[in-house]
């Protein structure tokens, strides 16, 4: 088996934490690991004050309810970049601890030679799976969007041809198709945007959430979200 088709397939089979920012990419790799190994729970990687998360900002109320609608235990760490790696190998620790063999990531492009996740997996006794693989960016959100999969844009890059007024756009095949007319990677893999996902085949219910004032950040813009604590009690209740 060659490395590109033992990453892909990693989880087959297999029980797995899969690394989980609330986007739209490793929510889509974290279905596809879920139809062909078994779910451990979810690690999210949270900025050195424990109050957002790392890669997308998120609130830590958000990231529980997306982990609670998807039905799986989430494992938070606090970690600046200086100490981040050993805040992460912890929490790998603890998940083959649990019973995990794999660690899965939303990953599309990252090099066979010196992998960052490889690297970490291996010195963990892990294996790694990333079922997005060199997939075809249009391809693979088009196939998350198919799915029914909500998600909405949350940061931009102002320099990179996305604008404040993309913040709060729901992903659909006009808009990407509209993204790429602009010149911009439809999964954002320049670094051009970043979502987070309210609902989709893996999610019970999907998350309220409130908008916040947009943030700005130099070239950078944000929306906030917040989850709305009312709206989800409410929805919480139902599904009981």
């Amino acid at each position: 088996m060659t490395e590109a088709e033992d990453w892909k397939n990693g989880a087959n089979g297999r029980k797995f934490i899969a690394s989980f920012s609330g986007g739209k990419d490793s929510t889509l790799a974290l279905y596809k690991a879920m139809n062909a190994g078994d779910a451990v729970g979810l690690i999210v990687m949270l900025e050195e004050e424990g109050k957002r998360s790392r890669s997308h900002g998120m609130p830590p109320g958000l990231i529980r309810a997306q982990a609670e609608s998807i039905g799986l235990p989430v494992w938070t760490g606090a970690a600046s970049w200086t100490d981040y790696e050993r805040v992460f190998m912890e929490l790998l620790a603890e998940a083959k601890h649990q019973g995990a063999e794999v660690l899965v990531t939303g990953d599309l492009d990252v090099p066979v030679q010196d992998c960052w996740h490889d690297r970490v997996t291996r010195n963990a006794g892990l294996r790694l799976g990333m079922p997005l693989w060199e997939m075809n960016h249009r391809e693979a959100v088009e196939e998350f969007i198919r799915l029914g999969f909500i998600t909405i844009v949350v940061t931009v890059n102002t320099s990179l041809g996305m604008t404040e007024d993309d913040l709060g756009r729901i992903l659909t095949i006009g808009y990407i198709r509209e993204l790429e007319a602009r010149g911009i990677d439809p999964c954002g893999e320049g670094g051009e945007f970043h979502t987070t996902v309210l609902d989709g085949p893996i999610f019970r219910y999907r998350i309220p959430v409130r908008q916040g004032e947009i943030v700005r950040d130099g070239v950078y813009a944000f929306l906030p979200l917040e989850l709305d604590e009312r709206s989800w009690s409410r929805w919480e209740a139902k599904d009981l």
